[in-house]
């Protein structure tokens, strides 16, 4: 039996002990971080936790709506057990019906019947299996890939771990204007507390790279849980787009962590350019479903779903 709960119904630890035994379970789902990123958010719960299903919701012209917040790019049916196509669809069928509209995705382990009416698309992430030697995953680096590695040796720019969240997000601050990244302050300030929250509970690493003149060229940040690495942030400055200081760092974590049970996933992007960097790394596609649930009268339903599409549209999607 599935269940709606409120967010003050849920036991927290249940749910996440769920997230933690889950054959999918990601970081974005434990309680702690939908409660920074998605707060108010309401679950489906499956028996005794068995298997749960976070529904981030917000209020628009009295309508209220299910969206997909910030920093969060995967949501869905996180389960003890192997999940089939019809336990997904009765999750998608038991959300309540006072939620008129939804638009938000689920995870790449979550599938639908094909054709299934509430299927609004396909988001893309790219993942890279590290469970390889390091030299047999460089092989399948592209031919720019490995001269930007040899560029940014050559000119000295070198990796470190001790690296404060704050240089990462100043220098993506310095170019969102340029790229258009549809970011607010209060956005900038959740991503900064996400990234410390991650590292008291030993869930992040940061890596970063420093020119021989000891100048801060780029950042990353990792969130690692359930034998997955995902790349959650970066930034950079003009000065590593010349000195291929973010190759470096994305060979220095693979080099680091190769041999390991780990996928590092990049997150995925559809940005043609970043696309084209995570895959030169040997990186492979990986769909994830986008769910699209419009429940709103005929006569208004193309308005009003549309100005709440816009809207979620607007600031979801960003460029690293």
């Amino acid at each position: 039996m599935i269940y709606y709960l409120t967010h003050d119904q849920i036991d927290f630890a249940k749910w996440d002990e769920c997230i933690e035994k889950s054959v999918n379970g990601l970081f974005y789902a434990y309680s702690w971080y939908l409660d920074m990123c998605a707060s108010p958010w309401d679950a489906l719960v499956m028996d005794d936790y068995q298997a749960v299903m976070p529904l981030p919701h917000r209020k628009k012209f009295s309508i209220r709506y299910i969206y997909q917040p910030f920093f969060i790019q995967q949501m869905g049916v996180f389960s003890r057990d192997r999940l089939a196509s019809q336990r997904t669809e009765q999750f998608i069928n038991a959300i309540p019906a006072h939620f008129k509209y939804a638009a938000f995705n689920l995870n790449i382990y979550n599938s639908l019947p094909q054709g299934h009416q509430a299927i609004g698309g396909k988001g893309v992430t790219h993942e890279l299996d590290l469970i390889l030697p390091y030299e047999k995953i460089k092989k399948n680096y592209s031919e720019n890939t490995k001269r930007n590695i040899r560029k940014a040796e050559k000119k000295g720019v070198f990796v470190t771990s001790h690296a404060r969240p704050e240089e990462i997000i100043q220098a993506f601050r310095k170019q969102d204007k340029s790229i258009h990244v549809p970011f607010r302050e209060k956005d900038y300030k959740l991503l900064k507390h996400l990234i410390y929250s991650g590292m008291h509970k030993q869930m992040v690493d940061i890596l970063a790279a420093y020119s021989e003149t000891n100048n801060f060229c780029a950042g990353i940040v990792f969130f690692k849980s359930h034998k997955k690495a995902i790349l959650l942030f970066s930034g950079s400055t003009p000065e590593a787009r010349e000195n291929g200081a973010m190759s470096l760092l994305v060979d220095h974590f693979i080099r680091t962590n190769a041999g390991k049970e780990m996928v590092l996933d990049f997150e995925g992007s559809t940005n043609a350019g970043l696309a084209r960097f995570y895959k030169s790394f040997g990186s492979k596609e990986c769909l994830f479903l986008q769910i699209r649930l419009n429940r709103m009268p005929f006569m208004i339903k193309p308005l009003i779903s549309g100005a709440l599409a816009l809207k979620e549209r607007s600031r979801r999607f960003f460029i690293r």
